[in-house]
């Protein structure tokens, strides 16, 4: 019965546990044995489209799409709104992704057509027209864009516009080479033509007089011919 009474005793319970956790601990053996991974992973380089682009501007934004049908406004999604410049043609586009699933909520160009205003009643907003091509297929999209604060606004604002017009004066230089090339072309035509019938000239001139020379030679000859009797 001591015994018994001795082995459910909570002190004596509590000192060999004391015990038990003072001892030493074993130390872990080293048997120099690697293991290698059951799977081994290659990396994967993952390209976003976005290589060949130079960013612009990038800010943290909420962007929403107007519902023609519905008739109301739609979140597109939370993430970061980027204008990047391409490295070759100079083109700009605006590219938005969801920051958790990356999915695409707009990507479009920044031409000299778009005009972004102030959305009416809340100075943090912004709404402008585009042909975007977000779904795979270009579609005439309202949109409006919110920030955590009025300067990221405008600065967004003054930037699309900013480029909306260095877009514009590209377009009317290039236009403006084009024509440039055209009349130049046109001159270098008119030239080889006018040449043309400069060399042409002379040989109808020659032609005509050596049709005269015969002209006066066979009259001459008909002059000297005996009158003939009557």
């Amino acid at each position: 019965m001591a015994s018994t009474a001795t082995t459910s005793d909570p002190e004596h319970n509590t000192k060999d546990r004391d015990e038990e956790a003072n001892a030493p601990a074993a130390d872990d053996e080293d048997t120099g044995a690697q293991v290698a991974p059951i799977v081994k992973l290659e990396e994967v380089a993952v390209t976003t489209g976005e290589e060949e682009e130079d960013p612009i501007l990038d800010l943290k934004a909420k962007l929403y799409r107007f519902d023609k049908e519905g008739n109301q406004w739609k979140e597109r999604g939370v993430g970061n709104v980027k204008l990047l410049k391409h490295k070759e043609s100079g083109k700009v586009r605006l590219v938005m992704r969801q920051s958790k699933t990356l999915k695409i909520c707009a990507n479009h160009l920044v031409g000299p057509s778009i005009n972004v205003q102030e959305h009416h009643g809340n100075d943090k907003s912004c709404v402008w027209h585009a042909a975007d091509f977000a779904d795979g297929e270009l579609k005439d999209e309202l949109f409006c864009i919110r920030f955590a604060s009025v300067e990221n606004c405008k600065t967004f604002m003054e930037t699309v516009q900013e480029v909306a017009e260095t877009q514009g004066k590209k377009e009317e230089s290039k236009e403006a080479a084009d024509a440039a090339g055209l009349l130049e072309k046109l001159s270098v035509v008119d030239g080889k033509t006018e040449g043309k019938e400069k060399e042409e000239a002379p040989v109808e001139a020659k032609e005509r007089s050596e049709a005269e020379g015969e002209k006066a030679k066979a009259e001459a000859k008909k002059e000297d011919e005996p009158a003939s009797s009557a």
